[in-house]
């Protein structure tokens, strides 16, 4: 048993018509299927040896029933008498031995078991049909004892999860694995959840999901349905459903493509999932949403293909080439009550497709994806409305507007350059709400880069050995640096600015070259200074 797979899966097929007749036992009868070969994968629940004209009323449906062939009827309608009571009862095949009474098998026996699809298999050579029986039963015990096993361990591994309050990915990974098929979780609005990919990729389970869950119709219990046999169960909450579990078959299932440990493995994912709802009572359509988004940011996706089928399946159009990073960083403390809903419930209302969800704590994530006719900024402007007036301490950024889905890391990488050169405080543009990129000028990018070492050493290598020849001779060099920068280097506005005279102020400005061995004339070194001014300027006030 694969250690990965707790609940064997590779084990529970049942004994089909096809396993027995490979078994050595029968093998060496030489056996040959003259009709129903599309029905060789019907399970096998026992065996029966009979030479009775009517044995059917002996059968329960599932054997695999013996004869030599002594006791079938001579006219063609007790043939045919025969095969149907054989059909009707659900027998799995007739094998009939062709040594004693037949050396091939009656037409009109051919006939009959043609018509009721029945798997009628021949012996060319003479077989100990109790030794068949011994060895078919002991196949069909033994499965049944692993069954069993299997099944307990299901039970084991889901309890295990629910008293150590597993979340839903916990528990949606753990039916995937155990199961070895793919497993997604959806609300009543065919939107996916969570999506428990086994083997294939995402994009292949996904693709277009909406529209294949529409046509898999509801059920009240768990049934395979839909034109592509999922395995689906409801999922309740405080007595009313509220989504499913499906269970999607595999590329490469041989024979039923679920088992009864397949039914076990989701019916107990159901339970899990209503229970760990109790538990997280956070609606989970909005952990989807942050689980996608911060897939999308850190770029966890095996694919672009992958990261567009998963946000299709939770609505967002990835068919657009409009897409807008939007973060809403609270600084400090929490969010107000609700906002995260309130931001959703204003892009759901203005008719704008998004994904909103938390990315770190006090920090809110928005994906846009508006139509062409749909300018952004108006948009923006609304929900700047809603986060300030819930969380007026709010900072809202935009990133860049990208065309592709895969490019919207890049535009939540520059919203949060802008968050980070933000001080507190900062006043906000004129004509709107939020800031972005543009609006970074020297001062805000060296208020992001402060805490580098580089930035601080290279303040202090400029300015150092002027801050020191203040402080110990009680004069005020660096303030008349300020003013001489400030004043773009015309020392007349310069002394105007620091209540100097022209004289006074050109004897400092020499000063202060001596000390800093800096040509002040020089645009280029101005530039330098007042770089370094900037960020001790920084550095002081945050």
């Amino acid at each position: 048993m694969n250690d990965n797979n707790p609940a064997g899966q590779g084990a529970t097929r049942p004994v089909t018509v096809a396993d027995v007749l490979a078994l050595p036992v029968l093998a060496a009868g030489r056996p040959q299927v003259v009709t129903g070969v599309p029905h060789l994968d019907r399970p096998v629940r026992w065996v029966h040896i009979t030479e009775l004209t009517d044995p059917a009323s002996f059968l329960k449906g599932g054997e695999l029933v013996l004869t030599t062939g002594m006791p079938l009827p001579q006219d063609a309608s007790g043939v045919r008498r025969y095969v149907d009571e054989l059909a009707d009862v659900g027998a799995a095949a007739l094998v009939i031995e062709l040594v004693r009474r037949y050396h091939r098998p009656p037409d009109t026996l051919v006939d009959a078991s043609r018509l009721r699809g029945l798997p009628l298999v021949t012996l060319a050579k003479d077989v100990n049909f109790l030794e068949v029986t011994q060895v078919v039963h002991a196949l069909l015990l033994g499965n049944q004892t692993d069954a069993m096993r299997r099944t307990q361990r299901i039970h084991e591994a889901f309890t295990a999860l629910t008293l150590r309050g597993a979340g839903p990915e916990d528990v949606m990974r753990a039916a995937a694995e155990m199961s070895g098929h793919t497993v997604v979780l959806e609300n009543l609005v065919h939107q996916a959840l969570i999506c428990a990919p086994s083997g294939g990729a995402m994009e292949e389970a996904l693709t277009d999901w909406e529209q294949r869950s529409r046509a898999t119709g509801p059920g009240d219990h768990t049934a395979i349905c839909g034109p592509e046999g999922w395995l689906t169960t409801p999922v309740e909450y405080q007595g009313e459903r509220w989504g499913r579990v499906a269970m999607l078959p595999t590329r490469t299932d041989d024979g039923p493509a679920f088992g009864p440990q397949d039914i076990t493995v989701l019916e107990r994912t159901a339970m899990a999932l209503t229970v760990a709802r109790l538990i997280h009572p956070t609606p989970w359509e909005r952990t989807a949403h942050r689980n996608a988004l911060r897939d999308l940011v850190e770029q966890r996706h095996r694919s672009a293909q992958d990261a567009r089928a998963r946000c299709a399946a939770l609505g967002l159009p990835t068919d657009r080439d409009r897409f807008v990073a939007i973060l809403v960083d609270l600084r400090a403390g929490d969010w107000g009550p609700g906002l995260e809903t309130r931001l959703f419930e204003d892009l759901r209302t203005a008719g704008v497709s998004a994904l909103v969800g938390e990315l770190a704590p006090g920090r809110l994530g928005i994906l846009l994806a508006p139509r062409l006719s749909q300018p952004w900024r108006p948009i923006v402007e609304r929900l700047c409305g809603t986060a300030l007036s819930l969380a007026p301490q709010a900072v809202v950024t935009v990133g860049s507007e990208v065309t592709h889905l895969s490019d919207t890391a890049r535009s939540f990488r520059e919203a949060a350059r802008v968050v980070e050169a933000t001080p507190p405080g900062q006043p906000l543009p004129p004509d709107r709400s939020f800031h972005e990129l543009s609006d970074i000028g020297l001062r805000r990018l060296l208020y992001a880069l402060r805490e580098d070492t580089r930035i601080q050493e290279y303040a202090e290598q400029q300015l150092g050995r002027l801050i020191d020849y203040d402080t110990q001779h009680g004069t005020d060099l660096l303030a008349t640096l300020r003013h001489y920068l400030e004043a773009a280097g015309n020392k007349t506005n310069a002394a105007r600015r620091g209540g100097l005279s022209r004289d006074t102020m050109y004897q400092r400005l020499r000063t202060i070259e001596r000390l800093l061995d800096r040509d002040l004339e020089s645009g280029e070194q101005r530039t330098e200074l007042h770089t370094a001014l900037t960020a001790r300027d920084v550095f002081r006030a945050h």
